[in-house]
């Protein structure tokens, strides 16, 4: 693989619990292609969302090194981690972490007024406008059902242009239709982008759009497929 957009090399991640420390991943090396999209997936407690976390530097790795865009996380204090997920990282989470006291417009404009963009409001419409919540801009998330507020959720993310779109469980708090509805957004936002897509996930259907996906086990890398290896077991 050339010029990896993310690379880990033997991540460890340690936390203490109340027994003493747990050992999160267990030396986990890893690349992910620019413009691919990597899905992870695994038992519950088998490190798949630290694993996100180590990797938009929202965990630091407690031993290894983690690179994106060529940038050394692991080195960067957490301002400087701040300053380049602003500029380079969309997150979305399974909770939304929408800010209840803005509107659907507002919380999409935050990442991009904290960026200086002049014209942030034009475009936090136009990104609302993209996941079909034109209609929606002036409501607050109280007045959103689920589904909407995962749309505002994505808006947010994409509405810098990251060049890296990370996804914990996106569909996991919607019903059948919203999920799928989330997961064509989601794909579409990618294509209309071009950014590099890493996805934790526990619904096959998600995983099986992805180019490659991970198998994690007890904090390590168990197995990896393509979608085409995917495609035919499925078969």
């Amino acid at each position: 693989m050339t010029d990896p957009i993310l690379s880990l090399t033997d991540a460890r991640l340690t936390l203490m619990g109340n027994a003493g420390p747990v050992e999160i991943l267990r030396g986990i090396t890893l690349d992910v292609a620019r413009g691919e999209t990597l899905g992870l997936i695994g038992p519950s407690g088998s490190g798949k969302s630290s694993l996100l976390m180590l990797m938009g530097g929202l965990e630091r790795a407690t031993s290894g090194r983690v690179v994106a865009l060529g940038q050394n996380l692991t080195a960067m204090d957490e301002d400087a981690l701040a300053r380049f997920r602003r500029g380079n990282m969309g997150v979305v989470f399974q909770s939304f972490h929408l800010i209840p006291t803005l509107t659907a417009l507002e919380n999409v404009a935050v990442p991009l007024e904290l960026m200086g963009a002049r014209d942030a409001a034009a475009r936090a419409r136009d990104e609302l406008a993209a996941v079909g919540l034109a209609a929606r801009a002036d409501h607050y998330p109280r007045q959103l059902s689920g589904g909407e507020q995962q749309r505002v959720a994505l808006a947010r993310a994409a509405a810098p242009r990251p060049a890296i779109l990370l996804a914990d469980e996106p569909t996991g708090n919607l019903d059948g239709a919203n999920g799928q509805a989330i997961m064509d957004l989601l794909f579409g936002l990618r294509d209309r982008h071009g950014a590099t897509l890493v996805l934790v996930t526990h619904a096959p259907e998600l995983a099986a759009r992805c180019d490659r996906v991970v198998r994690l086990a007890d904090g390590r890398i168990a197995g990896q497929d393509s979608r085409a290896a995917l495609q035919g077991a499925a078969e």
